[in-house]
């Protein structure tokens, strides 16, 4: 999945003054969405590894690459912009209780 953030999005004026950046929580809630359009609404969920390696900026497109664990509600990500990787990490559904 492909997204881009706006250079107009809400959360750049703060994050940083002169020289925005994506805020990772946005590149984690674009994750999140490529994994509920392939799987539906999601239960609870914990992050046991992120890592962010380099800066997405306004305007820039990065793709998303999921791998879905097939015994269990987990998925590995990769954020990348061309060949640079910007982000990747390992996101879990908690189990119903």
């Amino acid at each position: 999945m492909r997204f881009v953030v706006p250079p107009d999005h809400p959360c750049l004026p703060g994050h940083f003054p002169g020289r925005p950046l994506v805020p990772g929580v946005v590149i984690l809630d674009a994750v999140l969405a490529a994994i509920e359009a392939q799987h539906g609404t999601l239960p609870a969920l914990r992050l046991p590894q992120v890592k962010f390696m380099q800066p997405l900026l306004p305007g820039e497109a990065a793709d998303i690459a999921l791998e879905h664990a097939v015994d269990a509600p987990r998925w590995r990500f990769r954020v990348q912009r061309g060949d640079t990787l910007l982000a990747s990490g390992e996101i879990v559904a908690e189990a119903a209780p």
